[in-house]
């Protein structure tokens, strides 16, 4: 669990209440005095003064980790140093890591603890500050991780344990959030949860200030395994999916069949914001939704960044429920209610908690399972893509349906790849696909509830319908060699094949994939169970564009948080530090991307050096915040591609070491003064790329208000041109220097600042460079006035040669700068950009390049055709399970259920329990009609006899026999693999 200084904001809002319900479709009756307040959870970190954690490779118990520990050291400098007591349950247990204080501070001294056998990692500890400011389920254990619950709180019936695992000696909620989780998922009156009979497990991680340390989750999240949890509900998170401690051990946790559900995060609308650990593919991730089913603006948005540059992200959050206005229980008691993901996790964990106290066969509830069943029942919201609301909103009674005859299986998500659905397959349905295009990557996540490890069979097979033109595709294949825990990922790789170069037309084919595990009740004799699914493919094919429509992002340079500390582009935002949302198209490029699209260009993603695309198939490559350096090799082609006319348009960003030092802060990771090993961009590395046409970039920082034909535009801490060739056309405004403020807190204006340069290369054919100092205008991020006006103006120069009025008669045209007037910047001395970067390696001296890598070469799968029919309706054909709900018997609700509100109009009624279904009043309706019932049947069975007996003399016309579209699931009996 890491936070960095202020990079995780969750706003809620909360709204007091004396009496009321957990939402009008869930449990109970409205709340009818409430009043609101605003709340806001601010999470903070710093690092633990000459404090370790030290991981070891396996349990062991208190004496082995310290004689393990003094083996490391016995032979180092470190003469100080002890194991820091632990006074809490799980301390008389077995564990897997242990708390070391090391008073000195080199860090090559604390890192030898890694050379000893039995030790796995050392990481710093670190501790957590949460500051807040006002402005019918027996059996089933739920943890609840968060500030506590008091001891005789008037909600509660079950509540098994109280731990405590920080250093206050209190088991009581100071400030409310715990209790009103623990409310949400099991408060048994006035504002009822959904699991009142739920055997409670409260874990108070954070203390009345607000503040937890790593080794108190790791301790806490050891002693729930040990308890056996079976459902655990977390609500927080952050955007450091590298954080190898905690990662591992919600990967442990799930692994010993603790059904995780974690808040995807409240960094909404902004895409590309997930939070950690929801983004697993093992934890269920929940979004927020309001009470009329509108995705809620702070619920996060997809995709998963772990697998940029050279892949594509996974869909996510899994699904979505209530999350506006939820009502809980309070500190002492009453109700009140809040709104954030944080709040529908516990919605989403209440429901879990009662579904799995439904199934009469526990040992098949597992992390897998359980999310199967909720994505294959979640009902999907009407104009809204897949990475905002996963498979869809929580269905309760569909979900009990399919667990009620669930078999154990594996299954995908998605569950098909349509190309051509609008909106849920955003982005995949928003350009066609074609003949010479980077091919389109889908990354699919593997849900295997047969066993917590797993593998494929062989290879995935590819089987295109020839009668639907799926020849006309090609398709390659990258996936997980172990699935586990429950889970992994299948990346599949679409092209058109050459001779669709000039076609037009749709193309299908699905994929076979044959999923193996362990039978759990016989893995000795290394038998196995297998499931085998079947993935729809349908994709659109047009002829490949012309050239100038082509547009190629540069993703391969640009480098995100985490691991290294790589600053916001605007300066101006302080509590959001941390550039994390993937500088991807999809991601907080999205309008922009949006943008283009409609103005009709086709925009492609290179996650590769620039070595490995063929430039002569488009007309300008985009490069936006670059972080990275630059190959020789990449320098070289670059420049030959551009002699051949290929365009290129850069959008920069600040660069300058004075305010890079200024806005360090304290690396818990290294003992040190953590700065930034970039700026908003590499300006240096830009440098070197663009050195051969006379250009460079400064490292002046400016920001300000301007006007640009005719446009309204801001500068949010951009880098100024401090070079361009004299034939070049260059524009300048009045603008703050940003940087005199950031370092001396001094106000200057400057003028004539050198913003935006147009040039023509003189060869012959020769493409055309453009440069811009901010990037800003484009980043979905921070933007507060976009420039896609000018992007469209840069375009139609790059792409066409068309200069624009606009811009080549500006009154802010001025003779391009010499290079002379100022110094160009240099990297900055020290910096660490090495151990992040996919471009450099660690040298005596100074950092030098990598041996240039080879392109990514895919190897597609050879076709299998099929002569047959493909479906047309891939969502409806694609089910978990094909069952008859209607023929699944509900559970028995009691008397005083809940009332439920009115259905809005077009709305379905799934989450709702009709008044029929009722004891007594059931069997009332239906003795009244059946008489009726028995006249109607009567008369079937009577014209069924007379149309038998006219038909005798008339030759019979077989009726064709309609298929009904199953998911291929078959579980074999065990079988001794051969040798």
């Amino acid at each position: 669990m890491r936070f960095e200084s202020g990079w995780l904001l969750l706003v809620v809002i909360v709204v007091l209440c004396n009496g009321g319900r957990l939402g009008t479709e869930l449990r109970n009756k409205i709340c009818p005095n409430c009043t609101h307040l605003a709340l806001k959870l601010e999470y903070t970190s710093r690092a633990v003064e000459h404090e370790y954690i030290v991981a070891f490779k396996g349990y062991f118990t208190a004496t082995a980790r310290s004689k393990f520990i003094s083996s490391a050291l016995k032979n180092t400098d470190v003469v100080e140093w002890r194991i820091v007591p632990r006074d809490n349950p799980a301390s008389e247990y077995p564990s897997d890591f242990e708390v070391v204080q090391i008073k000195e501070k080199q860090r090559d001294t604390v890192l030898t603890l890694e050379d000893h056998p039995h030790i796995k990692r050392v990481t710093p500890q670190r501790k957590v500050i949460r500051s807040l400011k006002f402005t019918e389920c027996v059996g089933v254990k739920v943890a609840v991780f968060d500030t506590g619950l008091s001891e005789k709180h008037p909600h509660f019936k079950n509540v098994k344990e109280r731990t405590n695992w920080t250093n206050e000696k209190t088991l009581d909620d100071g400030l409310g959030h715990g209790t009103f989780v623990a409310g949400v998922i099991a408060s048994m009156r006035e504002c009822q949860g959904l699991a009142p009979d739920a055997e409670l497990h409260i874990f108070r991680v954070f203390t009345n200030n607000q503040v937890s340390y790593t080794s108190w989750f790791l301790d806490a999240f050891n002693y729930a395994i040990l308890k056996k949890i079976d459902v655990l509900n977390l609500s927080i998170g952050g955007p450091d999916f590298m954080d190898h401690p905690f990662v591992d051990k919600v990967w442990e946790l799930t692994a010993n069949k603790v059904i995780m559900v974690s808040a995807i995060g409240n960094d909404g609308p902004l895409y590309g914001t997930l939070n950690n650990p929801a983004d697993q593919m093992d934890v269920i991730g929940v979004g927020g939704i309001d009470f009329e089913d509108n995705m809620a603006r702070f619920s996060s948005r997809g995709m998963t960044t772990w697998e940029l540059p050279g892949g594509y992200g996974r869909m996510k959050p899994d699904i979505v429920t209530y999350g506006s206005g939820v009502r809980g229980s309070g500190m002492q008691g009453g109700c009140r209610s809040l709104s954030g993901t944080s709040v529908a996790s516990p919605v989403v964990a209440g429901a879990v908690t009662l579904l799995a106290s439904t199934v009469q066969h526990r040992e098949l509830v597992n992390p897998a399972s359980m999310k199967q069943a909720l994505i294959a029942s979640a009902r999907r919201l009407p104009g809204v893509n897949m990475f905002e609301q996963g498979h869809g909103k929580l269905d309760l009674l569909k979900a009990y349906q399919i667990l009620k005859i669930y078999k154990p299986q594996a299954s995908l998500s998605p569950s098909y790849i349509d190309l051509t659905e609008c909106p849920y397959m955003w982005p995949y349905c928003s350009q066609p696909i074609y003949c010479g295009g980077m091919p389109t990557v889908v990354n699919v996540t593997i849900l295997n509830g047969m066993g917590v490890t797993g593998r494929i069979i062989d290879k995935p097979i590819w089987q295109p319908y020839l009668p639907q033109n799926g020849d006309n595709i090609e398709v390659a294949f990258s996936y997980s060699q172990v699935l586990w825990p429950w889970s992994g990922f299948l990346a599949i790789s679409i092209s058109v094949t050459k001779k669709a170069a000039s076609w037009e037309g749709i193309a299908q084919g699905h994929v076979m994939v044959t999923v193996a595990s362990p039978a759990e009740n016989d893995s000795k004799n290394g038998n196995e169970m297998t499931s085998t699914v079947k993935l729809p493919v349908k994709v659109k094919i047009i002829p490949t564009p012309p050239r100038s429509k082509r547009v190629l992002w540069d993703q391969y340079h640009n480098l995100r948080y985490p691991p290294g500390y790589f600053p916001r582009d605007n300066l101006r935002m302080k509590n959001d530090p941390l550039d994390w949302n993937g500088d991807h198209v999809h991601t907080n490029f999205r309008d922009m991307y949006q943008h283009l699209r409609s103005m009709g260009y086709f925009v492609e993603v290179l996650g590769a050096p620039i070595t490995c695309f063929d430039a002569s198939q488009y007309g300008t490559l985009l490069m936006v915040d670059s972080e990275e350096e630059y190959f020789p090799e990449e320098i070289t082609k670059l420049r030959r591609d551009v002699d051949n006319g290929l365009s290129v348009i850069v959008f920069s960003d600040w660069y300058n070491t004075s305010v890079m030092r200024k806005v360090k802060f304290y690396d818990e990771n290294t003992r040190q003064w953590w700065m930034p090993d970039t700026g908003g961009a590499n300006i240096p590395a830009l440098n070197d790329l663009l050195s051969v046409w006379g250009m460079a970039f400064g490292d002046g920082l400016y920001e300000g208000d301007f006007s640009m034909a005719n446009h309204d535009m801001y500068y949010a801490s951009g880098s100024s041109i401090a070079k361009f060739p004299e034939d070049g056309l260059v524009l300048a405004q009045t603008l703050k220097d940003q940087g005199l403020e950031v370092l001396k807190q001094e106000t200057s204006v400057v003028k004539n600042v050198p913003i935006l340069g147009l040039y023509q290369t003189p060869s012959d054919g020769g493409g055309r460079i453009v440069l811009y100092g901010d990037s800003n205008c484009l980043d979905d991020s921070h933007r507060q006035k976009d420039c896609f006006w000018l992007l469209d103006a840069l375009l139609q120069y790059t792409s066409y040669g068309v200069m624009p009025p606009s811009l080549s008669h500006s009154e802010n045209r001025q003779q391009p700068p010499s290079g002379t007037e100022h110094r160009l910047p240099e990297r900055m001395e020290g910096n660490h950009l090495y151990r992040f970067s996919k471009v450099l390696e660690p040298h005596l001296a100074d950092p030098k390049p990598r041996p240039l890598p080879a392109c990514p070469h895919l190897s597609w799968a050879k076709p299998q055709p099929l002569n047959e029919t493909a479906p047309s309706n891939l969502w409806k054909h694609q089910k978990l399970l094909s069952i008859d709900l209607d023929k699944v018997v509900l559970p028995n609700f009691k008397q005083n259920r809940p009332q439920v509100r009115p259905l809005s109009p077009g709305e379905s009624g799934a989450w709702d329990i009709p008044g029929g279904i009722m004891p007594g009043r059931y069997n009332q309706d239906v003795g009244q009609t059946i008489p009726v019932f028995a006249f109607l049947g009567a008369m079937v069975v009577l014209a069924f006899f007379v149309v038998q007996i006219k038909s005798k003399s008339k030759p019979k016309r077989r009726k064709p026999r309609v298929k009904r579209p199953l998911l291929l699931q078959q579980v074999h009996p065990p079988k001794t693999p051969s040798v």
